[in-house]
């Protein structure tokens, strides 16, 4: 093992190199921009030994990717915000033809209106696409999700894409610490990749991706949701064996001060590690709070959501993505449907849009109102938490205008 200061776009190449990638099809956006040409660098420099397609979008990106992995080889590429959703259309290529690229997204906020920091309505944007979706509380985490999501993606029974995620800025430009492991140690880990189920080979022709009449489309959707089921029960089977090689633990979702709280905050992505920060300082005044992050989106773990907060009377989600015409935010909507049949109250919370900073005050305010909830002093739950005096301010457009 070595240690090297890395930002979190620079541990995604970092997982890309050590999986001995093959082929690179990669469009700068920021902020992923220094992905796409860090990997060109390493091309140049002999440090990979791949090939680097110069391509004109992330659409055409994605498309290269999945051609070159359907030959035998393991496919580089990664996005953010607009960029992940003009692949839209072919990210469901990849998961139906059962591709398993393993793709860093940046999280960025979709338009309009336009923005170039973090939230995470783009991939929850493409939350049914058929990709598993692992979220990074920090620079370390990229790096190992990154070398274990590889493992997952292309075992046999899952076969399935996946997308790594890490919060724009927060991480894809945050200098950190991280523990590289050794080439020899990733090569045994992940072994050599093989194309499975379909495969570019003159030698075996075979069509991929054909029209598909309704006589067998729900069936071969059915596969994948199949597909899903098992990465419940293998991907803690992977993260064992992740431990056992590299000595970090990985989990579906990670319960931090949950055993005796009274209320708990759900988490997504790099807000995790400031919400346990204000966990601890809480509980050295005596409020009994805890924290449950979730690290695997797709599949959603119910069943250890279920188990972690069992019994819990009161419990908040908090999503960094808005979920226009929904009750609630993604994150809230599978919690609540996780909980369905308990007598948990879960509240949605809303925040960190944009780019906005998620502080320890936003944090704390949360818990305050979990904590009257939970002492039976009902107060109206401000779901958008950290939203400023009088928003509809901003931007107004006088009446008198609107009616010339």
């Amino acid at each position: 093992m070595t240690f090297k200061m890395l930002d979190g776009n620079a541990a995604a190449v970092e997982g890309m190199q050590l999986a001995r990638v093959g082929v690179i099809s990669a469009y700068p956006i920021t902020p992923q921009s220094a992905i796409a040409e860090k990997l060109s660098e390493m091309v140049d420099n002999d440090q990979i030994d791949a090939k680097y397609i110069r391509v004109e979008s992330e659409h055409t990106a994605m498309s290269a990717a999945i051609g070159a992995q359907l030959t035998g080889v393991r496919a580089a590429t990664a996005t953010s915000s607009v960029g992940l959703a003009l692949m839209h259309e072919v990210l469901g290529v990849a998961s139906g033809c059962r591709v398993p690229i393993v793709m860093p997204v940046v999280n960025r906020a979709l338009v309009s209106p336009w923005s170039l920091w973090c939230d995470h309505q783009d991939a929850m944007a493409e939350r049914d696409s058929g990709w598993l979706q692992f979220y990074s509380e920090n620079v370390q985490d990229v790096l190992d999700l990154m070398l274990m999501a590889y493992r997952v993606a292309e075992d046999e029974e899952i076969l399935l894409p996946a997308m790594v995620c890490l919060d724009g800025f927060f991480l894809s430009h945050s200098m950190q610490k991280v523990e590289c492991p050794d080439q020899a140690k990733v090569d045994s880990f992940l072994g050599k990749y093989t194309a499975k189920n379909t495969h570019l080979n003159p030698k075996d022709p075979m069509f991929i991706n054909d029209l598909t009449s309704s006589d067998e489309f729900t069936e071969m959707r059915y596969q994948q949701k199949v597909a899903f089921d098992n990465a419940l029960r293998i991907i803690p089977r992977v993260q064992a064996e992740f431990y056992e090689t590299f000595g970090r633990r990985l989990n579906l979702v990670e319960e931090y001060r949950t055993e005796d709280a009274e209320v708990v905050l759900v988490t997504l992505g790099s807000m995790s590690g400031t919400a346990k920060h204000v966990v601890n300082t809480l509980r050295a005044k005596g409020l009994k709070v805890g924290i449950l992050k979730i690290v695997s989106f797709r599949p959603f773990p119910d069943e250890l959501v279920r188990t972690a907060l069992r019994g819990k009377k009161v419990v908040g989600v908090l999503d960094r993505s808005a979920g226009l015409g929904a009750e609630g935010g993604p994150v809230w909507l599978e919690t609540t449907s996780a909980l369905k049949g308990t007598a948990t109250e879960v509240k949605s919370y809303i925040g960190g849009l944009g780019g906005r900073d998620i502080p320890e005050a936003t944090i704390e305010k949360i818990f305050a109102e979990l904590l009257e909830q939970y002492n039976n002093h009902p107060i109206e739950n401000t779901t958008w938490i950290d939203l400023k005096e009088n928003p509809l301010d901003i931007r107004q457009v006088d009446k008198l205008v609107q009616n010339l």
